[in-house]
Order: C-alpha cells, then structure tokens, then sequence
C-alpha cells in the first residue's frame, strides 16, 4: 500500500518545486500539497496521512502550530519541519512538536530518505495504538538524582558543559532527548551523533539551559505513576549492558563509529520500557504481574498482552527521532537479532549478547544462571558461535575504559 505524504509552504512554488523533485516518488508515495497550515488541517481531516512535513515560518499558522496541533488530532503521523530559517528561537520552538527537522536547501535524496525511513519504521510495530502512543511523546521520564544533578549543574555559576554531558550520559531518557536533537538537524547541524557527551558539548551550554530551562525538554520522573517499573534497576542494568557492550565490540575489533553505536544501543535498548509504563501504567502493571507469576521474560507478557514489546517501541521511537540505523536495529531487534538480517558482527549482535550476558548473569539477578538467552544459530552463522564464553568473562570487569 502506498504511504501517504503531505508537504505544507506558504509558497506555491516551493510546493511546485517538491513535487518535480519527487515526481519519482509517485509509485511509492501518495502525496498531497498544501498552501499554508489551514488547508493542511482540511486535508488531513478528509484523509489519513502518514507523514507531514511542514515549513516553519508561515502566516496564520506557523509549522509549530501546524506541527502541534496535529500531534493532538492524527497522533501517529509523523511530523516533519522541513525550513531554511535558521533563527534560534524559531528552531526552539519546533523541539517539542517536530519528530526530525530538515534544513532547506535540501536535496531529494535526503527527503526521500528520512521519509522511507520513518514509514519502514511503522512495519517494524504493528500495533497502531502504541504508534500513536509513541508518536505523541515529546520526553521520557528521568531518574530523578540524575534529574536533579543537571539541574543544580546548569544552575552552578561555574557550570561545566562536560560535566553536563557526563551527567547525561548515565540517564536514559536524557541521552535519547538529546540525541533526538542534534540528529535530527536541530540547529543547522550536518553530522550525526552516536555518542551523547559529544552531542552536549557540541549544542553548547546556552543551547542546552535553553532547552532543559525554556523548553522543560527533560521530563522528572512521577513515581507515583511510574511505580510499575524499578528505574533505578532499568538504569543500572543498562549501564552495564553498555559497559559491556563497548567491551565486546572492542574485543572483536570494531571501529570506533561502531564502537560508540553499539555504546549508546545498549544504553537505550530498554527505552520501550519508559514508554510502556510511563504511558501505560495499568496494562505495564499487569505485564509485570504476569511476568512474576509465570516466570517469563517481561517481553514475551509484553507480546501477549499488547501483542507488541519494549523493543519494537523503543526502536520505532529512536526511528522517529532520527537516530542511526545502527542503533535503532540494535534496540529493536535486540531480544531477536536473527529477524534482521545480520550477517557480520554489528552493534545489534553487540547489544543482543552484552544484555543477555547481564540479565542471566549479573548476581541476584531473577533470570541468574550464567546461561545468557543468547541467539546460538545466528552467532554459528557468522561465525561467532565460539566467542561467548570469552564475552561472558568480560562482564566480570569491574571498570569501564573510554573508548
């Protein structure tokens, strides 16, 4: 079935423009074109669309607007500002309701690529509830000590963008925001980021008190509502899947790129997690319920129940927000590695083994047997098969060296 695209400008020939560039497109792509926010919203009335990609500064309804406005009404669309102003406080304001911003001039294999990308996304989770679910997060709860160390960070006269950075490279939920940002052309930027200190320091400190301090995009964690799930256990059980995870890829000579994706993978292979139960409380409660009674991995209760796990929310989620291929396959296949197609070590093989290693393995842990559910058939098919035991044994290092 065709996807079906919607392009917004105040402009016609900038729409005229867009639809020679992608006249190529017309097999794959149903698309629409719409002078200004108002005629967007009475086309989108009429007809499902699965992506919208708007131009920023417009009259009577501006791209923020749009943008908001459409994440409240069609919440599993994904939403997209595609501009050439580049004003500060124009971009800040597109943080909040734009899944990924692209700079114009922008060439069409770049459009082209950031839309197929988000609709294959949409294959990957097939419930249309937890899309729209999904699409309509803005952030994700943090730990709360974490929460409250960059925040007295920010605030301290001698305040250290590297102490920032590190700060937000132990939370989750921080480093996926900020990720999101910066990979997804924020601020006229052209490269992408895999490793989230650097994302910090390159935002740069203003930048960074604008969007915790204005734009409240880090989002304190509510126990009251989060008590279905330990954040603290989350947390820690994804640091030492990416402590381990970097050790791994290191051991098999990976190069430093992959090295920092499989890092910030393991990291956030859990993010579903935060989703599920930050948005779902009662059914994530009766996930967890099902999951003690029965003595089953939390992700088959999850697909049980919602026919659907962490994992594939997760990736769908760090697809919308403009994360590496890399790293969304290592989070949304990370329980499943042999539904993608690997055929040679990567960050997914990387993260599947460093968190089946840690929940099998680590002391105390529920699931502690020292026998990872690890995918034997894939590592034998690339040639892995002999290589646990000596990753097992890495897991017992107690420091993490710096890539």
């Amino acid at each position: 079935m065709k996807k079906r695209i919607l392009f917004v400008d105040d402009e016609a020939n900038v729409l005229k423009g867009l639809e020679r560039m992608l006249r190529g497109m017309r097999n794959e792509w149903d698309m629409a074109f719409a002078t200004g926010g108002l005629a967007a919203l009475d086309l989108m009335a009429q007809d499902d669309f699965d992506v919208i990609v708007s131009d920023m500064r417009m009259p009577e309804m501006d791209g923020a607007e749009l943008l908001t406005a459409v994440k409240e009404t069609y919440p599993r669309t994904v939403r997209i500002i595609l501009s050439g102003h580049a004003e500060r406080e124009m971009i800040l304001r597109t943080v909040r309701p734009a899944h990924q911003y692209l700079s114009k001039p922008c060439d069409a294999e770049t459009i082209k690529t950031t839309i197929r990308r988000a609709c294959a996304l949409r294959d990957v989770l097939n419930q249309e509830s937890l899309k729209a679910v999904t699409c309509r997060l803005e952030s994700l709860p943090c730990v709360p000590s974490l929460y409250n160390k960059v925040m007295e960070e920010l605030q301290r006269p001698d305040c250290s963008i590297d102490r920032v950075g590190c700060i937000i490279a132990t939370d989750v939920a921080m480093t996926a925001k900020i990720l999101q940002l910066t990979n997804s052309a924020f601020f006229g930027m052209r490269r992408r980021f895999s490793e989230v200190t650097k994302a910090v320091v390159f935002l740069g400190l203003d930048t960074v008190k604008s969007l915790v301090f204005t734009l409240g995009v880090f989002e304190q964690f509510d126990s009251a509502k989060m008590e279905v799930l330990n954040i603290e256990n989350l947390m820690n059980h994804s640091l030492r899947t990416s402590a381990l995870c970097k050790r791994i890829a290191a051991m098999e000579g990976a190069e430093r790129a992959s090295i920092e994706e499989s890092f910030t993978g393991a990291l956030l292979h859990d993010i579903g997690k935060l989703v599920l139960a930050d948005n779902l409380p009662d059914i994530y409660r009766e996930i967890s319920e099902m999951s003690r009674v029965e003595e089953i991995p939390v992700y088959e209760a999850e697909k049980r129940i919602l026919n659907a796990t962490h994992a594939e929310v997760g990736g769908y989620l760090l697809g919308l927000w403009g994360l590496s291929d890399n790293i969304v396959e290592a989070v949304a296949f990370h329980h499943h590695p042999s539904k993608h197609s690997s055929s040679r070590f990567e960050p997914l093989i990387a993260v599947h083994v460093a968190d089946a290693i840690d929940a099998a393995c680590v002391p105390n842990a529920k699931w502690a047997s020292c026998t990872p559910a690890v995918d034997m058939n894939l590592l034998a098919r690339i040639g892995l098969d002999g290589r646990l035991n000596d990753w097992i044994s890495l897991s017992q290092m107690k420091s993490e060296e710096s890539i």
